[in-house]
């Protein structure tokens, strides 16, 4: 078994990802398997070397260990374009020129029983669909054409281990396309977006148990479908429970109050750590 922790260094780790580290940690050691570290730094604007060394300081701090190197998906970026050009050859990626305020604008008063928002946030309403690759310009993203992507069957599903939502789970064609629309999956001056950097830097390292928070659930099915078309392993997946704060409220980067570096400097110890997030 291979599982791993991939945080983006945009700032310093809080509670909610000293518990999702602890938990793929923990499930490894479990299973006699390996726990990875991966950067997830695509987004070279807001990533950080200092919270690249401070995630390792405290990582390390709580009893963590990985071998090395750490894969750093900013040096993916030949995978990433290998795998666009592989759907690209699938016909299924078009250029897209959309603002947000395009795509509120365009999406109008949602339909009855029509969700407006998805796991990749407003549901596209497909004003780019036509555009084919070769008309692609600098400041373009790049879109799945979910409806076609859902023809590419048999379809394929997933397993969660999680303590949620446990067992075997289908794609649902209705769903993708009216609940989840045409994802993004390269943005601007990125090689790749999240949802696609995410199973092909996955299948790099042979992840073969997707350890990650509950939150990230609704977008597994993405993952899914995005492995099948790419003709990779999809790997089991365990969601975890979330970190709130007082609120009820997920813990989020800018919550320095809860950075563990605050708890080590106020003199924790791991072990507390381990106590304050239930473990």
């Amino acid at each position: 078994m291979i599982t791993r922790f991939a945080p983006s260094p945009t700032g310093p780790l809080h509670l909610g990802h000293a518990f999702s580290a602890l938990t793929a940690f923990d499930l490894a050691q479990a299973a006699g398997g390996t726990f990875l570290l991966r950067m997830d730094d695509i987004d070279r604007v807001r990533s950080k070397p200092e919270y690249e060394e401070m995630a390792f300081e405290d990582l390390a701090w709580l009893g963590l260990s990985w071998p090395e190197p750490v894969l750093r998906q900013s040096r993916s970026g030949g995978r990433f374009r290998a795998a666009l050009a592989q759907l690209d050859a699938l016909d299924l990626i078009y250029p897209c020129s959309c603002s947000r305020a395009d795509i509120a604008a365009a999406a109008g008063a949602p339909q009855e029983g029509v969700p407006e928002f998805g796991p990749d946030g407003r549901i596209y309403p497909g004003t780019c669909r036509g555009r084919p690759i070769s008309d692609m310009k600098p400041d373009d993203a790049i879109r799945l054409n979910m409806a076609e992507a859902m023809q590419r069957g048999p379809l394929p599903s997933f397993y969660e281990t999680g303590p949620e939502k446990p067992g075997r789970h289908a794609l649902d064609p209705k769903l993708m396309v009216q609940g989840v629309g045409d994802v993004v999956v390269a943005r601007k001056g990125q090689a790749a977006a999240y949802h696609l950097c995410v199973v092909v830097d996955d299948t790099a390292q042979n992840i073969s148990l997707v350890t990650r928070g509950m939150d990230l659930f609704d977008a597994t099915p993405i993952h899914v479908l995005l492995a099948h078309l790419l003709e990779v392993p999809i790997p089991y997946y365990h969601h975890h429970r979330l970190i709130r704060d007082e609120a009820g409220k997920r813990l989020a980067k800018r919550d320095d109050a809860r950075a563990i570096q605050k708890y080590r400097e106020d003199g924790a110890s791991p072990q507390d750590i381990r106590a304050l997030v239930g473990l």
